[in-house]
């Protein structure tokens, strides 16, 4: 499913990140693993925004997929956000060896992965803050 604002949203930090995408959450199944992704400008606000559901154990980084859509619109920064329905808000070592796959990918094509939250039992954490961007 993919959605599009039509006002410009402001995605600058982590604070506006987590609240953002928390509300996308609560609006999905917390049964199944949810993967957001949001497209940003130089200035930080949200060109373009898609999800991928996954099931109760994981859901795939379709790297090309977004690599293809990030050059499609001209994104300058990408924001990943997905849920454990396990309830463990830490990245998964398939969660940190695809996310390193993706910054790579988008570095490539001159768009920065600023970030990678991870959502689970009332918590997030920040790849980023990790220390694993």
């Amino acid at each position: 499913m993919r959605f599009q604002r039509a006002e410009p949203l402001k995605l600058e930090g982590f604070a506006a990140a987590r609240a953002f995408f928390a509300s996308c959450f609560g609006e999905s199944d917390p049964a199944c693993e949810v993967l957001w992704v949001a497209h940003l400008d130089r200035a930080a606000n949200c060109l373009h925004l898609a999800s991928k559901v996954g099931d109760e154990c994981a859901s795939s980084l379709p790297v090309r997929t977004i690599i293809a859509d990030a050059l499609r619109r001209g994104s300058s920064g990408l924001l990943l956000a997905h849920n454990h329905p396990s309830g463990d808000p830490r990245p998964s070592l398939s969660d940190c060896l695809a996310t390193r796959h993706l910054a790579c990918a988008a570095q490539a094509i001159d768009c920065r992965l600023i970030d990678h939250l991870v959502f689970g039992g009332g918590e997030c954490t920040s790849f980023r803050s990790l220390g694993l961007l």
